[in-house]
């Protein structure tokens, strides 16, 4: 007789709080915004329920921010205008996985703005 264990999927508001905010290790180490995301997504996809699509979102979102400021570094030579993007890019990065843990912990699906969807 098989069992469904494999198939259930447990509950855990906690982790998706924590993979959210694990993106301000940036801010912290300068790094690992995307790793510590990366690693919890790939060992919990298949056994947290939402884990799947919330770390999908903070991937998109982290790949988004990392394009968006190697397009930004160029146009710092254009009148300073990568400096305003960098800025804002960092308040955005800031920001949003703080917003999107409360929506975690409400049960809410993230939403990330100008994320470009590299994985689907």
């Amino acid at each position: 007789m098989e069992s469904n264990y494999h198939t259930l999927k447990r509950t855990d508001k906690q982790l998706l709080v924590i993979t959210h905010l694990s993106q301000l290790l940036t801010y912290v180490t300068g790094f690992g915004g995307l790793l510590a995301p990366l690693i919890i997504w790939a060992t919990q996809k298949e056994q947290v329920d939402g884990m799947d699509a919330h770390g999908k979102s903070i991937l998109n979102f982290q790949l988004s921010m990392l394009v968006y400021s190697i397009i930004s570094i160029p146009l710092i030579f254009a009148l300073g205008l990568g400096i305003v993007t960098l800025i804002l890019i960092a308040i955005l990065a800031f920001v949003m996985p703080i917003v999107n843990a409360i929506k975690a912990s409400n049960g809410e699906l993230p939403s990330y703005p100008l994320s470009l969807n590299f994985i689907s």
